[in-house]
């Protein structure tokens, strides 16, 4: 018998009892944990579903939150929250997408082994960790003592540097992933460095360049602090972009800790709100992606 017919015996014998005791208890130890992991996500998302469903109504998106004490019957909602979430998460997006995107395409094809690709590299991973609320203090510093005013422009900016590492390391190491046959081929065909990263290698890896915007798109939709700093709040319909603007995350931190039961409901309202919010951004760009793709 050749060693070809030694190898295909050897797989197709059965594995001992020991090395599948091992191999299935691992396989189950695994599931376990993974269950245990997502338990917690599980739990949050049915409280969130029980407590904030009942008040999902039509009024909750078109009317502003009713003053405490008034009659049963007056319209209750957060729309000039939801409208000031979406300007700023916009704005936030609008800015630290392109520039994220770029810092990510520099460090992976320009500066890849360089001295200042590794010293900029550093300073993103430590803008990273840095707390939200330490981006807070330095937007209000910036723009809201500048201008002696809140508004949702300090709001964006906050937000924006929050999201700006997330993109950057995201779409650094979304390049990487991209065999160098793509680069190579490219430049045999006669296509410059320009060329091969943003009409070769960057439409490779959108699809996780997405995800990396996702991320960041998601955690600034549902950042509380830096909004406290910088946007503030406001019972009022947005009167502009240099005003102080409400927004679902601080309504919802101000209204879960009121002692009124009616602002109570109103906060596990908006929290589902805000959620729905992401899930469709998230479907939306998957969708894009998906037929970017094909």
């Amino acid at each position: 018998m050749n060693d070809g017919s030694y190898l295909a015996e050897d797989l197709q014998k059965p594995l001992s009892p020991f090395r599948s005791f091992f191999t299935n208890g691992f396989t189950v130890l695994a599931i376990a944990l993974s269950a245990v992991a997502i338990l917690p996500l599980f739990a949050i998302l049915f409280k969130i579903i029980v407590e904030g469903f009942p008040g999902l109504k039509p009024e909750v998106f078109t009317s502003l939150p009713a003053p405490i004490g008034v009659e049963d019957g007056t319209p209750n909602g957060f729309a000039n929250a939801i409208i000031g979430t979406l300007t700023m998460v916009g704005l936030a997006t609008l800015g630290s997408v392109p520039l994220g995107i770029l810092t990510g395409v520099f460090l992976s094809e320009f500066a890849r082994n360089s001295k200042l690709g590794a010293i900029l590299r550093f300073a993103i991973v430590v803008l990273s960790s840095t707390p939200s609320v330490i981006v807070g203090v330095f937007a209000y510093g910036v723009l809201v003592i500048t201008t002696k005013q809140f508004s949702a422009v300090a709001g964006a900016l906050a937000l924006g540097v929050i999201m700006l590492p997330i993109i950057s390391l995201t779409t650094e190491e979304s390049l990487k992933l991209i065999p160098m046959s793509y680069r190579l081929g490219s430049s045999a065909l006669g296509g410059s460095r320009f060329d091969t990263v943003f009409r070769i290698i960057l439409p490779a890896a959108i699809a996780p360049i997405m995800t990396g915007v996702l991320l960041a798109v998601a955690r600034a939709a549902g950042e509380t602090a830096p909004l406290m700093f910088t946007a503030l709040f406001s019972q009022f319909w947005q009167q502009g972009l240099w005003q102080p603007t409400a927004s679902l995350p601080v309504l919802i931190y101000n209204y879960a800790s009121s002692p009124y039961p009616e602002q109570n409901a109103i906060a596990w309202t908006a929290s589902l709100v805000l959620i729905v919010l992401v899930l469709i951004t998230s479907l939306l760009s998957r969708f894009v992606t998906k037929k970017r793709k094909s």
